[in-house]
């Protein structure tokens, strides 16, 4: 390594990085500001994205525990509304109306 070069690689003449134009543009207000906005951004999207998980996982458990047996029920009524009706008919009886 020659004796013209700092320890960094760069020439003696040349600009460090602390001192050029993409760190200055790096650490200005206006790069901080957008800096922050992004992250204030991203933990709201987090937190949504946590709170909108949370509630789909309450609806759907309460869905199962709620409505899924009450299908099942009325299926189950369904079917022993329609053997009742077979049944009466192989009998000879008429067969009645469903009640509504």
């Amino acid at each position: 390594m020659s004796s013209s070069q700092d320890p960094r690689g760069s020439l003696p003449g040349a600009s460090r990085s602390s001192d050029g134009v993409l760190a200055r543009v790096s650490n200005s207000a206006v790069v901080y500001r957008g800096r922050r906005a992004a992250s204030d951004a991203a933990t709201v999207a987090k937190k949504l994205l946590w709170s909108t998980g949370r509630a789909a996982w309450i609806a759907g458990t309460a869905f199962l525990v709620l409505v899924v047996p009450l299908i099942i029920e009325m299926d189950r009524e369904q079917q022993m509304n329609e053997l009742e009706m077979q049944q009466a008919t192989l009998l000879g009886a008429p067969p009645s109306a469903p009640a509504k």
